[in-house]
């Protein structure tokens, strides 16, 4: 499988937990360095939709960038890390987290999925979910989204958790319904 293909080719570079990444992330650059530069795209369907993934890079030295991948899309995935202090930098009045969320919707991006990344570094914790999902959705209303539309999962991009089957880890989270 193309997975278990990047898997190990990353853990040869020291870098096993980016497996998922190098689906779209091709430059060496980017393999190297462990961030996504440039946007990539990615074409599937559904029995009911086209869809196209465009990764745009999250790094502040590469916003353009971003801008171009985001002022393309309908609806964003903003990924959030739930480690100690990484949501707080994030979500601090510089922090990117902030930035992504007010320029996909100044962008004319109306539709807004939120991953919070890394919950395994929190033990999986519900409660940690419960803080963070409130904070943002305090942001994202602010910036004119309508919280009780977004959808918010706790995911592990280390473990593969909530990504591509259902956790084991969060028994506690039962999905997304639409209030």
């Amino acid at each position: 499988r193309t997975i278990e293909k990047f898997e190990k080719e990353a853990a040869e570079l020291g870098k096993g937990s980016f497996k998922y990444a190098w689906v779209l992330d091709k430059l060496k650059a980017e393999r190297e360095r462990g961030i996504t530069i440039d946007i990539a795209l990615w074409k599937f369907e559904t029995p009911k939709y086209y869809v196209t993934v465009i990764d745009a890079p999250g790094h502040r030295d590469f916003i353009k960038n971003m801008i171009t991948g985001t002022s393309q899309a309908d609806c964003a995935i903003l990924i959030i890390a739930a480690g100690t202090g990484e949501f707080e930098a994030g979500i601090s009045k510089d922090g990117q987290t902030r930035e992504h969320a007010l320029l996909a919707f100044t962008l004319g991006v109306r539709q807004l999925i939120v991953a919070i990344n890394k919950m395994d570094t929190t033990k999986w914790s519900e409660q940690r979910y419960d803080e963070i999902v409130k904070e943002t959705s305090n942001f994202v209303k602010k910036v004119g989204y309508q919280p009780k539309c977004i959808p918010f999962v706790p995911i592990s991009g280390w473990h593969g958790d909530n990504m591509l089957e259902e956790s084991t880890n969060m028994g506690w989270f039962k999905g997304w319904t639409k209030k």
